[in-house]
């Protein structure tokens, strides 16, 4: 039986306890890295060693996330990339001089992939209104104008210290001289996702003679293309490389032009600002949907004592979370899509009284079905007619703090395993994204990962399309405590989530927050997703209660059965020691710091 203490309490800031998680058994024997300067955390080592020489050159957080961003294109090409787009937040505490800021200042970089300008909403439908199957995940027409190299040269010119140069050094470094590849990293690039695409099949997979481990990888093209955005950055929107991409894209059959490139700017966004528990949550806006769903499940959240229910990942804890979890994914579904396209009803989705009305709905011992959870009247409009979108888990988050308390928290993305699947030819040497896939296709045909969303988010020429991307940062008393964000695609909100409530409610250190198995919910399909190394007990348990489970590949050993990867850095209030969580469902990436 599962029972609830609905009290508002406040909550010690506790970001290193003794509380012993259900899970503990299995967490990862793993010592993380503390630091008393800056911290870099990243899935991948050179990438987070880049970010860190930069730092130690006298760069702020903005320049080590910039050299990490380039960097994660050469020796993470599932993920990262220049061929993709994002998001990334920024909290300053200093100008780009180093002085100090009589009050700190928090910026939303939105740079994430446009529709080209020919893009119709029924672009990826047959004659008789049906989705093409694969046409917009893979091959030259899922091709979205990409924004990355605008958003990482955006927030170096506006926000860094050092010269964008100073920045891509070691990504340069990196695709010119190779990097060394571990065995997980292979097995990446065997993937045969890509083997059908000539450019891709040449540079990653040495055209079937495969990369072993231990062997060092290099790229000499995308080391051109970088050495040509680090003294003209300007060139991939307006110069050659814009020529060279718009030309390659449109023989292969896709729609990017010369001037969809030379049209693409950055957003530089407000963020969305929440509360919980007496901490600050500064999160993501729109195209993201991450951050005005995190705000609404901290909301619905934040009068129970979830500790008092039990301990972290236990069926009680999990139950009043998960209902949180339908009813704000709910809400996503229905109302959100891009800023600059669409009116949203985000104050009322954020209004506290709004989520009481939730919370009233919330059975203290059993599930609410899907098919029956009934909106809280008088809060919202009405929603319009729903229609389905898509969201890749294929994309990766890194944090950074400076010595002067500056930070940055970055998500971004391809969408797809390798994007498109296309690795853009003519010398450039980088993979695109199938980021058209993130739209709306047809009304009433989910989406590969069963998740819905409402028309806001149809096709349009220039359009962005609507991402789970959740870069975020805490803070308690106007000071930073922890900077985090996932990828996972439709997870990426509930893993954030779960961060934040094993962190501030139930105590457990950053490392094991990091690694503690996932739960998730976005209330279609109404079932509890767990990853594989959940505790099989708190399952059964769960599906006593009535929830439909499933765990991750529990039964195909040779699946990982997990999602997401949290990069997270905390930061002590009192001494200002830095420690980062680096996820351990990767064993090749890398919390650095001085």
């Amino acid at each position: 039986m599962i029972s609830i203490a609905a009290i508002r309490r406040p909550l010690p800031l506790v970001l290193v306890s003794l509380a012993v998680p259900l899970f503990a058994q299995t967490a990862a024997p793993y010592t993380p890295t503390t630091a008393k300067h800056a911290m870099v955390v990243t899935i991948q080592h050179d990438a987070s060693d880049a970010g860190l020489e930069i730092l130690k050159q006298g760069g702020n957080a903005v320049d080590a996330a910039v050299a990490v961003g380039f960097a994660l294109a050469v020796t993470y090409p599932v993920a990262g990339n220049l061929g993709g787009g994002g998001f990334m937040l920024v909290r300053m505490r200093t100008d780009k001089h180093g002085k100090l800021l009589k009050t700190p200042e928090a910026h939303f970089l939105d740079y994430r992939e446009r529709a080209p300008g020919a893009a119709t909403a029924d672009m990826y439908l047959d004659k008789d209104k049906n989705v093409i199957k694969g046409m917009s995940t893979s091959g030259y027409k899922a091709i979205g104008v990409p924004g990355t190299v605008a958003g990482l040269t955006y927030a170096q010119k506006t926000y860094g210290r050092l010269t964008l140069a100073q920045d891509m050094a070691p990504a340069i470094r990196l695709a010119t001289n190779g990097f060394v590849l571990s065995a997980e990293e292979t097995k990446f690039l065997q993937t045969k996702y890509i083997e059908k695409d000539p450019e891709s099949h040449r540079i990653y997979q040495r055209n079937g003679d495969f990369y072993k481990p231990g062997e060092t990888f290099a790229q000499p093209e995308l080391a051109k293309t970088l050495t040509i955005i680090a003294t003209h950055p300007d060139d991939f929107y307006h110069g050659d490389i814009a020529k060279r991409l718009a030309a390659f894209v449109q023989a292969g059959g896709g729609l990017i032009t010369e001037a969809d490139l030379a049209s693409y700017q950055v957003k530089d966004r407000t963020p969305i600002y929440g509360k919980y528990h007496g901490y600050d949550i500064i999160t993501s806006p729109p195209p993201s949907s991450g951050g005005i769903v995190l705000v609404e499940i901290l909301n619905i959240l934040s009068t129970y004592d979830l500790p008092k229910l039990g301990p972290d990942r236990s069926a009680a804890q999990i139950h009043i979370i998960t209902e949180a979890f339908r009813r704000a994914y709910m809400d996503r579904s229905d109302y959100l899509g891009d800023p600059d396209f669409n009116t949203m009803p985000l104050a009322q989705m954020a209004d506290m009284k709004y989520a009481d009305a939730w919370r009233a709905s919330i059975d203290p011992v059993k599930p609410t079905p899907s098919d029956v959870l009934k909106r809280p009247a008088g809060f919202l409009p009405p929603p319009p007619a729903v229609l389905p979108a898509h969201e890749s888990p294929q994309t990766t988050h890194f944090s950074v703090v400076d010595k002067d308390g500056n930070a940055a928290s970055s998500t971004y993305t391809l969408n797809a395993f390798f994007g498109a699947g296309i690795t853009a030819g003519n010398g450039l040497g980088f993979a695109l994204n199938d980021e058209m896939d993130d739209f709306t296709s047809k009304v009433g045909v989910p989406n590969m990962f069963r998740l819905i969303q409402g028309p806001a988010n149809s096709i349009a020429a220039g359009k962005r399309p609507l991402s789970a991307m959740t870069p975020t940062m805490v803070l308690k008393d106007g000071k930073l405590i922890l900077v985090l964000g996932s990828p996972g695609g439709s997870t990426i909100i509930t893993t954030v989530a779960n961060d934040i409530i094993s962190i501030l409610d139930n105590g457990l250190p950053v490392q094991q927050a990091a690694d503690a198995p996932r739960f998730h919910h976005q209330y279609l399909p109404d079932r509890l997703d767990l990853e594989k190394k959940f505790p099989r007990t708190v399952a059964e348990q769960l599906k006593a209660e009535g929830y439909v489970v499933n765990q991750a590949a529990e039964f195909d050993e040779k699946t990982s059965g997990v999602w997401g990867d949290s990069e997270l850095i905390a930061i002590d209030p009192k001494t200002g020691v830095l420690t980062g969580g680096q996820d351990q469902r990767r064993h090749f990436g890398k919390a650095a710091g001085y």
